[in-house]
């Protein structure tokens, strides 16, 4: 079963970070999203901050996690051998 993959924008991100922020549960933010609940997961790992938010979980930040992803996609790809060194 072949499925259809996009990546998060930061609208998405920020979306995530105020129903998160709201206690609304990683399952109910990915039933709005359209993404698989591992997904969610998977942000929220990115973005976390270290600290906790009001509701006792750890906190995420649309904008760290957005960083985090940006600096990701320019160490995609085959490395050169000078690169490799």
């Amino acid at each position: 079963m072949a499925g259809t993959y996009r990546y998060l924008t930061y609208e998405d991100r920020q979306n995530i970070e105020a129903w998160y922020k709201n206690g609304d549960r990683p399952l109910e933010i990915a039933a709005r999203l359209g993404v698989h609940t591992a997904t969610i997961y998977h942000e929220l790992k990115r973005g976390h901050t270290g600290e906790r938010d009001a509701n006792q979980r750890p906190a995420y930040c649309a904008e760290l996690a957005q960083k985090t992803v940006q600096e990701n996609f320019k160490h995609r790809g085959r490395r050169t051998e000078a690169q490799a060194q």
